[in-house]
């Protein structure tokens, strides 16, 4: 098929290049992303540039954006108050923009040269000028007499019977140990048995799926088939403790994320060719027949398309799926499955708890946080209109109704608990506030403790490599999540405290007991048993930490705090997670002599997948089992 005349081909190259120019630009202001995503940068921009306003068409030219996708654009800035709209009853693209004082003000001050930096962590963590390289905090290290009368060493009771030895804490990590059908192996085990000889008061397994669905090397428990398995890792974990270390098994459900496609594929394969389609097509080239074309020309004129032609022409969700992936949203309400989330997923996690209770772990954790099912339900992003989304009554809802089935399932004497977000740290996400309200609720419906975290979102991850898949901890609440020495002013050492500190606080004041678990650069003794001192928590969870040593919990109380392995927290172990490589750390995966019969190394070859062993030096013994 033939493109539009040589005129509109000299109009179009003209466009391209103002284009790319403002794609420049555009990237030069992604970094000051705070409140707005750039597309709302560039209405805003605009906007401020014409005190008269600019109806829908003015902008569509001036951005190079079609009318619908600045549909979407224009509502949230409306919604924001950032803009205001003359409403035309019969035609939206008559609409007349202008932007408000406060929509001025965030234009303004999202020029290149000026970075703005809020409490929620959303910065410029990528630009030189603002990053910190932190040094370690120096570390006291006490007495074992002293070690013995510590709060972080002092018992806990979690739920109506359990009681864990000590405060100390192991949070869930992904080790990529698993067979390729969510299988428990040998190395599943040596894996939970190294980290069981430190002697944490708590222990939880990786993130284990509750479906019997294909994700790779990584645990499931959505069929009766794995208990065998959990329970060889429950009886390791108890047998190389000694006893003293509680194990719980963290449970969740995902919908689908695929890797990003080789355009040839996406075009070719993937991409519908749908009428929208072909009407953008008609509209960008001038050329009425691409309304009627046959579908091969369509995929044959995107194969060869150059980039401006496709942002034009494809709708976001496409490009989105073209550039890192098609990923779904539990508000994708055209799809029946997800439609069906809210009916099916209490009784997937209730059946997945009871096999955790038949296992013998003591007991299961409700993953309710970063990318997945669950925290995407309680997120403000959640646009459901079934009285599951909007809200944040119907927000919470499904969560509250899965802990419902999975206690009515375990009874009262097992332990359940939930992880979730104290914020998202993402444009139009939830934040404390919300965090505090579903606290509150999660408690008083009876969860038996609640364990913080923060960020690990799909929305703000970087653009994966072509073959892989989009990962969460790649931007700025991926940051946040896990937080290194190359950092903004305040340093990642205990960085997210003080979200468990204001739900703890607010649940006290409702009345409630519910432990609650902190987590996020903790790297001293000092600094977690200050955490307890001031009640910002109940517990104090280590996840870097403790893998740079497994036996520093062990050491601390031994009175051999000097001999502790400090994390280096540069998240080398969280760059071969994502690369879905087995994690190990770079303090000791390469301390082996070759040839050693007893160091199992990594599929690589190259590294040893646990940490050397730890003995107290001529005091075989000194450790008494759990009561």
């Amino acid at each position: 098929m033939r493109r539009a005349p040589d005129r509109h081909l000299a109009v179009s190259t003209w466009l391209r290049l103002l284009h790319a120019h403002a794609l420049v630009e555009r990237e030069l202001r992604r970094a000051v992303g705070v409140h707005c995503t750039v597309p709302q940068f560039d209405v805003l921009n605009q906007l401020d540039r014409e005190p008269n306003g600019l109806t829908f068409v003015e902008l569509s030219r001036r951005l190079l954006v079609t009318a619908g996708n600045l549909t979407g654009i224009v509502d949230r800035l409306h919604a924001e108050r950032l803009v205001r709209r003359a409403v035309h009853p019969e035609d939206r693209r008559a609409f007349r923009l202008t932007r408000t004082p406060k929509g001025r003000r965030l234009a303004r001050q999202a020029q290149p040269d000026k970075i703005y930096i809020d409490s929620r962590g959303l910065n410029n963590m990528n630009s030189p000028a603002h990053r910190v390289r932190h040094p370690l905090p120096p570390a006291r290290w006490p007495t074992r007499e002293d070690a013995a009368r510590a709060r972080w060493f002092s018992p806990i009771r979690i739920g109506r019977q359990l009681t864990a030895a000590e405060r100390t804490w192991v949070p869930a990590m992904v080790p990529w140990r698993a067979t390729d059908d969510g299988f428990v192996t040998s190395e599943v085990l040596e894996w939970y048995a190294r980290f069981a000889e430190g002697q944490p008061g708590v222990l939880v397994v990786e993130a284990t799926g509750i479906r019997d669905v294909a994700s790779g090397p990584l645990l499931r428990i959505g069929d009766d088939r794995f208990i065998p398995g959990l329970q060889a890792l429950v009886e390791t974990v108890r047998e190389r403790s000694r006893g003293r270390t509680r194990l719980f098994i963290q449970i969740l459900d995902f919908v689908t994320v695929r890797r990003r496609p080789e355009p040839e594929r996406f075009f070719g394969r993937y991409l519908a060719i749908t009428d929208a389609l072909r009407g953008q097509l008609a509209l960008w080239l001038d050329d009425p027949r691409w309304r009627e074309a046959p579908e091969e020309n369509v995929r044959e004129l995107l194969l060869t398309a150059d980039r401006v032609t496709i942002e034009t022409v494809l709708t976001d969700r496409e490009l989105e799926a073209l550039d890192y992936g098609y990923r779904e949203r539990i508000w994708d309400m055209h799809l029946p499955h997800v439609r069906e989330l809210p009916r099916v997923l209490p009784a997937f996690f209730a059946e997945a708890a009871r096999r955790a209770r038949e296992a013998g772990f003591d007991g299961v954790e409700l993953h309710y946080a970063h990318a997945y099912t669950m925290a995407s339900f309680l997120s403000r992003l959640n646009a459901r209109t079934d009285g599951y989304g909007g809200s944040r009554e119907n927000r919470v809802r499904l969560p509250l109704d899965v802990l419902a089935a999975v206690r009515a399932r375990v009874g009262d004497d097992y332990v359940v608990g939930i992880r979730y977000l104290g914020d998202e740290v993402i444009e139009g996400g939830s934040d404390l506030d919300d965090a505090i309200s579903f606290g509150v609720r999660f408690a008083a419906a009876g969860v038996d403790y609640l364990s913080v975290s923060k960020g690990g979102r799909f929305e703000d991850a970087k653009q994966p490599k072509i073959g892989e898949a989009v990962y969460p901890y790649t931007g700025a609440s991926g940051y946040e999540c896990m937080p290194t020495v190359l950092s903004d002013a305040r340093g990642p050492f205990g960085r997210n405290v003080p979200l468990a500190a204001a739900i703890r606080r607010a649940i006290r004041d409702a009345g409630l007991e519910t432990p609650v678990v902190t987590s996020g650069g903790i790297a001293t003794f000092d600094q977690a048993e200050e955490i307890l001192e001031r009640g910002e928590a109940d517990c104090v969870a280590a996840a870097r930490q403790t893998l740079a040593d497994p036996d520093w919990f062990r050491k601390i109380r031994l009175g051999y705090g000097e001999l502790v392995r400090r994390c280096e927290f540069t998240n080398y172990c969280e760059g071969l997670d994502q690369r879905h490589k087995q994690v190990t750390c770079k303090l000791w995966d390469r301390k082996f002599e070759p040839g050693d019969p007893a160091v199992r190394l990594a599929s690589d070859g190259r590294r040893r997948l646990g940490a050397p062993s730890w003995s107290p030096p001529g005091e075989a013994g000194v450790d008494a089992p759990a009561g």
